[in-house]
């Protein structure tokens, strides 16, 4: 997972902390330069008459300054390079040392420890849904969405913002690909643009949708006009929320009670009912029957309010002979275990 993000031209590890030094970059290059005088060190030792062996022991002891004895003849060339070893050596030694406490000192430890978990667990992900930008709406999104118990990554580029997420967060520009990549898009069942404007979606699902043709994409749209072209983009759906924030006080003005028990109902989660989607899947045992002859509501206990067929169009309180197909799916109502027997009931014969 070492791709790259770029930010105001710079280019920065895409799990990196944004405007700030990595630490860990420093611990490695003192790391490479420490080992590097080793060798040197080694090399000339046995240049000088050592033994392989002996030439690493002696480099060693050497740089460490711990002096334990001289393995060959301490003639001038001997003198001359242990004087050099030693300044260098010793330099070097304190610098990879200083830094790595450091590190860990100041808890980068544990933050560099935290991101790698972090990596691991995106990495095991499979049917995630991967919500892109942390401002309130993709809150409010990824709040719903754990309330569920999904898995979720947010994509944010300020880390600052993101870190009191409590979630699996990848730190980058969403409209990077390798980002998207690192919140496994590959395997990935929904991606959410939620980012602050119109032209950042857009490019987010342009992205998205020529890296995985079959991914559900849902975009933010804050005018009129961009949801045809985010549409046209790829977007399976797009929500302006300004426009969904004014129809839900109209309907709370009007019809406040039915709001609120459809509020309740959809994202609440304390009635014992909810309303859900189940999809008749192709070789359904309830492909080709009627919603009479297949006795929904008597085998299951769950009430259908609705199917969408699969040509789109939406069929209200649906009359008994209404024959399911594959693709249809059913708007039903009922309580957890009622609405899991309605799945397991349309599921394969």
């Amino acid at each position: 997972m070492k791709g790259k993000v770029r930010l105001g031209g710079a280019t920065l590890g895409r799990l990196q902390v944004a405007g700030r030094d990595d630490p860990w970059r420093r611990v490695q290059m003192g790391v490479v330069l420490l080992a590097a005088v080793v060798i040197l060190g080694t090399a000339g030792y046995a240049a000088l008459g050592l033994g392989p062996l002996d030439a690493l022991y002696q480099t060693v002891t050497t740089v460490s300054t711990v002096g334990y004895r001289e393995l060959g003849e301490a003639d001038a060339e001997w003198k001359v390079f242990t004087v050099a070893l030693i300044l260098v050596g010793v330099g070097v030694a304190l610098y990879t040392l200083s830094v790595l406490l450091e590190t860990i000192v100041e808890g980068r430890l544990t933050d560099r420890l935290g991101r790698l978990r972090m990596e691991r667990e995106i990495a095991e992900m499979t049917g995630h849904v991967i919500v892109c930008g942390w401002g309130r709406v993709g809150r409010t999104i990824s709040s719903y969405l754990q309330g569920t118990g999904g898995d979720v990554v947010v994509v944010e580029q300020d880390p600052d913002r993101a870190s009191a997420a409590g979630l699996a967060i990848v730190t980058g520009d969403a409209t990077d690909d390798e980002v998207l990549v690192s919140a496994g898009i590959d395997r990935a069942a929904t991606l959410i643009a939620a980012l602050d404007t119109d032209a950042a979606n857009l490019y987010v699902t342009l992205s998205a949708r020529s890296r995985r043709p079959d991914l559900f994409i849902l975009a933010r749209a804050r005018v009129d006009s961009a949801e045809p072209k985010l549409l046209q983009a790829g977007a399976n759906r797009v929500v302006n929320p300004q426009l969904i924030g004014g129809a839900r006080m109209a309907a709370l003005a009007t019809q406040p009670h039915v709001a609120d028990f459809l509020d309740v109902v959809m994202h609440d989660g304390s009635l014992e009912f909810r309303l859900e989607e189940v999809l008749v899947p192709q070789g359904s045992a309830l492909a080709g029957e009627s919603l009479g002859e297949a006795g929904i509501q008597r085998r299951t206990g769950a009430m259908v309010l609705a199917v969408r067929k699969p040509s789109g169009a939406f069929v209200t309180n649906p009359p008994p002979d209404e024959v399911m197909t594959d693709g249809h799916v059913l708007i039903a109502i009922g309580t957890a275990e009622q609405l899991d027997a309605l799945a397991e009931a349309a599921g394969p014969r």
